[in-house]
């Protein structure tokens, strides 16, 4: 696996990786909600700040958002799961930031949580709705220093 900076070319790609995973993970997203959140990700894609993890063969397969210490998207796609793909995003993220990173973690996605947790982050809150105010709790996490 490689990765790299991302460029606006991969913004479809990384379009497709976030509906691998959400197809795969976020079952409980209203229709219309999924609808108006995809809507918001394709707007911001070709210009955020990402990280792009590539299987042997150059294919995308998982990206990394961040601000500072703030992860604020990482997505795999659903048939890369559980190869390492996130754990080496995180990892690069938190090298490049210096210090321990946050996230925030949908709730009702079961893979998010356990996924953190399981690499060192603690939490540090809750909320019930999301950053938009829509009813998805989200769970406040810090990585351990």
């Amino acid at each position: 696996m490689m990765l790299r900076p991302a460029t606006p070319a991969d913004a479809d790609a990384a379009l497709a990786i976030w509906r691998s995973a959400v197809d795969a993970t976020h079952g409980f997203l209203a229709p219309e909600d999924r609808a108006a959140i995809e809507a918001e990700v394709a707007a911001f894609l070709s210009e955020a700040p990402m990280v792009l993890a590539c299987a042997e063969d150059g294919t995308p397969c998982g990206f990394l958002i961040r601000d500072g210490a703030k992860v604020e998207a990482l997505f795999v796609a659903a048939e890369s799961h559980g190869r390492g793909v996130g754990s080496a995003l995180l990892r690069h993220a938190r090298e490049a930031a210096g210090e321990p990173l946050e996230v925030d973690a949908n709730l009702q996605a079961d893979n998010a949580l356990p996924f953190y947790l399981a690499r060192g982050f603690i939490e540090t809150g809750r909320s019930d709705r999301d950053a938009q105010g829509r009813p998805y709790p989200l769970v406040h996490l810090r990585q351990g220093a």
